[in-house]
């Protein structure tokens, strides 16, 4: 009987990795300091998990005054909900800035028609010494998927716009946690909220927004910006 206790399942077969999982890694690092050193935009891209907008347990804890917890639904079915808030950001490693869109509808390329929100932001604020060239770091899935015609469609309309050559530096399937943004801006954004209901869009704009990150080493600190983005639109509806 002494020989067996509880157990959970443990975590630990990884499986096999390709053999030029590290070349690309390298390959993206390698790039993006390449452009550093020049002076060249290198701006990470990713979309934060989707949140149910309303009155709905958000996990965490705040600090309240003994048996004042707000209050929320028990169940979060989406009868109930006013929507879903899908944050879609862009993050600036070479300037430490950051901008996030909030859009209510479902992914459609991750941007709207003309224009590319968080790359825009990110670029349009940029030095004028900025060259012709810049590197998108992402994902290799969802909306920012290399077979996403819409998401290629928007990119290149906002290359030619911005005058850049965009070079995509894909990150391998399964990866993205280092992807910049996700350490850099959207894990404290989750830091933010935590434990507040996110009552409406407008709340989930106001914390985004709200939201300082500490850089490790350094005092600086830097403020995120957020806006509200409008419905997105499908390649087919644009024409042309």
């Amino acid at each position: 009987m002494m020989e067996y206790s509880l157990q959970a399942n443990r975590k630990d077969k990884e499986g096999a990795s390709h053999t030029d999982r590290d070349r690309q890694f390298r390959y993206l690092s390698e790039s993006a300091k390449r452009l550093l050193v020049r002076g060249e935009p290198v701006i990470s891209v990713d979309t934060k998990k989707k949140e149910r907008v309303g009155n709905f347990k958000n996990n965490g804890r705040k600090w309240h005054k003994k048996g004042q917890s707000p209050q929320v639904n028990v169940h979060d079915f989406p009868s109930l909900a006013k929507g879903t808030a899908i944050p879609y950001g862009a993050y600036d490693v070479h300037r430490n800035e950051g901008m996030v869109n909030v859009r209510d509808d479902a992914r459609h390329g991750g941007v709207r028609r003309r224009k590319h929100p968080p790359l825009v932001a990110a670029v349009g604020r940029a030095p004028l010494s900025w060259g012709t060239e810049a590197i998108d770091l992402c994902r290799q899935r969802g909306s920012n998927a290399a077979r996403s015609r819409a998401w290629k469609c928007y990119l290149q309309e906002f290359s030619d716009e911005a005058g850049l050559e965009v070079v995509v530096g894909h990150y391998p399937p399964g990866t993205s946690k280092w992807n910049k943004i996700e350490h850099r801006m959207f894990s404290f954004i989750s830091m933010n909220w935590k434990g507040e209901p996110l009552v409406s869009f407008e709340t989930v704009v106001n914390m985004i927004s709200a939201t300082q990150t500490y850089q490790a080493g350094e005092n600086a600190i830097q403020t995120i910006d957020s806006t509200m983005q409008e419905s997105s639109q499908s390649v087919g509806s644009l024409g042309g």
